[in-house]
């Protein structure tokens, strides 16, 4: 079942009479936060510990700076000379 542009005026209208203009951004606003919580828990997500890990980034300390560690310059090669040798 489709509804259709007339179905979605006549459902205007009544929600318009019965909440009245004045508390439709309420309603507007309660019902986008109650299909946010459901999205998320159809998908399995839980604020619960999305909270849990936002409390605990709080409570870590900020992490100083790492000191760069420079690599190990390659020691200077000697050029090779080359030798006769005797067969």
């Amino acid at each position: 079942m489709r509804l259709g542009p007339m179905e979605l005026v006549i459902i205007l209208v009544i929600v318009l009479l019965v909440f009245g203009v004045g508390k439709l951004p309420q309603v507007g606003e309660a019902l986008g936060k109650g299909l946010k919580s459901f999205q998320k828990a159809s998908t399995g997500e839980d604020e619960e510990k999305e909270a849990k890990k936002e409390e605990v980034k709080a409570e870590q300390p900020a992490e100083a700076p790492k000191a760069e560690v420079e690599a190990p310059k390659p020691e200077a090669e000697t050029p090779k000379t080359e030798t006769s040798e005797k067969v």
